[in-house]
């Protein structure tokens, strides 16, 4: 689960009767897609072949900056997860990633996602025992990667939905 039952306003965009702004919600996008970009390189290594998850990501971007459609981006998101699906590990939580991140055109609190899986993905990736280690280190890095307008917004929805997102953002 990293959708919370009950929709925050603050990630609703303002047409939809949210408080979220369009240069927010691209924000948003454009760090979502960062983070899952971040750890594409797991995924990548499995199935060098397949790039749906870097399509994904690149689609979340090319929406945020008004080149494609929110379907094209969500339809993006869909194959990314499919990539996903007979996957395990590293690679597979970097894939969900690259979904999470497309599908913030669609619906803007999938931003979580992408970090939450990235970060899983960076812990699955590491050696044993330093799992927790390297899940800090990403979330640091996702931290110093906010662009300051949605610094506040990000950090107080990790705060609120850690719980909901494995606990990954105790950074």
């Amino acid at each position: 689960m990293i959708l919370p039952k009950v929709r925050d306003p603050r990630f609703i965009t303002v047409r939809r009767g949210g408080t979220l702004s369009d240069d927010d919600h691209h924000f948003l996008a454009m760090w979502a897609a960062d983070c899952a970009e971040h750890v594409l390189d797991h995924f990548e290594r499995v199935r060098p072949g397949d790039d749906r998850p870097r399509r994904a990501i690149e689609l979340g971007r090319a929406w945020a900056r008004g080149e494609v459609t929110m379907t094209e981006a969500r339809t993006a998101a869909g194959h990314a997860n499919a990539a996903a699906r007979d996957l395990s590990g590293a690679a597979r939580h970097a894939a969900y990633a690259a979904a999470q991140a497309a599908a913030v055109a669609h619906v803007a609190a999938h931003e979580l996602g992408a970090a939450a899986y990235a970060i899983k993905a960076a812990r699955a990736a590491a050696p044993e025992g330093e799992g927790e280690s390297a899940g800090r280190l990403e979330c640091r890095w996702q931290h110093d990667q906010l662009p300051e307008v949605i610094r506040e917004l990000v950090l107080d929805d990790q705060r609120l939905r850690n719980d909901i997102c494995w606990s990954v953002f105790d950074c």
